[in-house]
């Protein structure tokens, strides 16, 4: 085995074990959503293109009911536009991590959903290879999941109701790890507080959008204050 290859190897190695999460809670979503598909009369088509070209969870929910109901493109650019919204943030967030990345950007730019946003920007020692085996990866887990859960959806005889959760367990892990690592705690404070009053002001339904403008805006007005202690230690 050449250098190359047991570089390569040891990329997917780490990645695998830093998306292991992600896997658990993607093929029970998946799995959800596959069953979904099948009960409403779907070809096995209709789920895995969208897997394959969407890449996003909420939408694909969102997207069979509208099938279901009958085609409206200008609804559908709509609803992904407002669903998706949330990402831009994750771009801007992630603008240094993935200059240079050359050939992989275009891929990693694709597969940036919640899941594989938080695991990459958690782990800031990552090489270029190992964050994009991180992306490629959750995308096999998400397309798998919902293929097994259409193919073999009929022959489930338990609940799997609620164990979407694991998700919600993931970020919440994820943000305890990175509270307790760092000396600085306005921004995550800042983020704690921005939430909560758009979840009182706008609801569960339409938090999530304001809230992401409010964390932008509040940290945007503090950054000369947090840049000397909270930047620099992300930078190193």
């Amino acid at each position: 085995m050449n250098n190359s290859q047991a570089s390569f190897k040891n990329s997917l190695k780490v990645a695998f074990k830093r998306s292991l999460p992600v896997l658990t809670g993607y093929w029970f979503l998946g799995i959800t959503y596959g069953v979904l598909a099948e009960s409403m009369g779907f070809s096995y088509w209709y789920p895995l293109s969208m897997a394959l070209f969407i890449y996003s969870g909420s939408a694909e929910f969102l997207g069979l009911g509208m099938l279901a109901a009958g085609f409206n493109p200008l609804a559908a650019a709509s609803m992904a536009l407002v669903v998706g919204a949330r990402h831009l943030f994750y771009g801007i967030s992630m603008l240094d991590r993935y200059r240079g990345m050359g050939w992989r950007k275009p891929f990693l730019i694709f597969g940036l959903t919640d899941e594989t946003f938080a695991v990459n920007y958690n782990a800031r020692e990552s090489t270029p290879t190992e964050m994009l085996m991180v992306s490629l990866l959750d995308y096999s887990y998400w397309i798998t999941g919902g293929f097994m859960g259409y193919m073999f959806g009929s022959l489930l005889k338990f609940d799997i109701h609620g164990l979407e959760f694991v998700v919600t367990a993931m970020f919440t892990a994820i943000f305890m790890d990175q509270f307790l690592k760092e000396k600085e705690h306005r921004p995550a404070w800042i983020g704690i507080g921005c939430t909560a009053v758009a979840l009182f002001l706008f609801g569960s339904q339409y938090f999530v959008i304001p809230a992401m403008v409010g964390i932008l805006l509040m940290l945007t007005a503090f950054r000369k204050k947090l840049e000397p202690s909270y930047m620099g230690e992300v930078q190193k």
